[in-house]
């Protein structure tokens, strides 16, 4: 009889599951369209799941007429269930794949920008040590990397620790910026030992655009400095900032290990800033999970080896 029964769970249980994540994808994206595209599906195939899942809750879980109107109270509150629900089930086929192949499977990284070699270098240690474990890793703002970890869209994020509120995550601090200005070598700056973030005043700037936390936090440097934050180039990519500092003479301020990697080879100089307030932490973020899944408790211990903090 049991041999019987289990398929049946099985099956229910995975039925259930597909229409969590149906209501967390509309929830996410806000329009049952990009929500059914998202998922692979077709709308009609979205929208039954959805009415089915509020039968079976016995409660209305998202307003809707000619289109999405919201959450609902009780899809509200559904919605965080979702999220520990998905990610239990997801942590249980980890520790059962661990448990039968050893460390194994996909992880989904996003990363700050300006932390992108120290992504490269965890990634790479992290594959040598384990093969069969392959990574995914996207470039995103602080933010935007909070809210994937919350939506279950990546496994950890590579991001700031203490300049501006991270919510309750696991965290593993990696190391500290230290921020460098960035210009060509027949600079008037070029040479010197460091420059005074007040000297940056009148000076023609390419900065990172203003949803990013670096910005933001080079921002209030330049701000306790009496200089105004502004720049004549604004970008969501460092690689834009040095080629504008390489070909049109502006100047960049960058973290010192990205724009140390990014230089290499160029006619460019990097100059400690000074006069500023004092670097942040930037770590692996990660959903706070007792315990983690295997492969994300390795990723942890990892970076807690490589860091320059510990």
């Amino acid at each position: 009889m049991l041999g019987y029964r289990a398929p049946r769970f099985q099956s229910g249980f995975s039925i259930v599951l597909d229409k969590l994540e149906m209501f967390m994808a509309v929830a996410k994206e806000g329009h049952f369209g990009r929500a059914a595209q998202s998922l692979g599906i077709t709308q009609p195939t979205l929208s039954t799941g959805i009415k089915q899942l509020e039968d079976q809750l016995g409660v209305q879980l998202i307003f809707r007429g000619s289109r999405y109107g919201g959450l609902t109270p009780e899809g509200q509150s559904a919605l965080v269930w979702a999220r520990k629900i998905v990610g239990n089930a997801r942590q249980l086929r980890e520790e059962m794949r661990f448990s039968r192949h050893g460390l194994a499977g996909q992880l989904r990284i996003a990363v700050i920008p300006t932390a992108l070699t120290w992504a490269g270098r965890l990634t790479n240690r992290f594959s040598a040590l384990h093969p069969n474990v392959r990574f995914t890793v996207l470039s995103r703002t602080s933010i935007e990397i909070l809210t994937m970890i919350e939506n279950l869209d990546v496994d950890a994020g590579i991001s700031y620790l203490d300049n501006e509120p991270t919510g309750r995550v696991s965290r593993e601090p990696l190391y500290e910026e230290r921020y460098m200005l960035v210009c060509r070598d027949d600079s008037e700056f070029a040479g010197r030992p460091e420059v005074r973030w007040r000297e940056l005043a009148g000076q023609t700037l390419c900065l990172l655009t203003p949803d990013m936390q670096n910005r933001r936090i080079i921002n209030k440097n330049l701000q306790a400095a009496g200089v105004p934050p502004e720049a004549a180039i604004e970008a969501n990519s460092t690689v834009v900032l040095v080629a504008n500092v390489l070909q049109g003479g502006f100047l960049t301020v960058l973290p010192e290990d990205i724009a140390r990697f990014l230089i290499g080879g160029k006619p460019i100089e990097i100059i400690p800033l000074s006069g500023g307030g004092k670097g942040h932490a930037v770590g692996l973020v990660a959903p706070f999970r007792e315990p983690h899944t295997p492969v994300l408790a390795a990723l942890l211990a990892e970076a807690r080896r490589l860091s320059d903090l510990g």
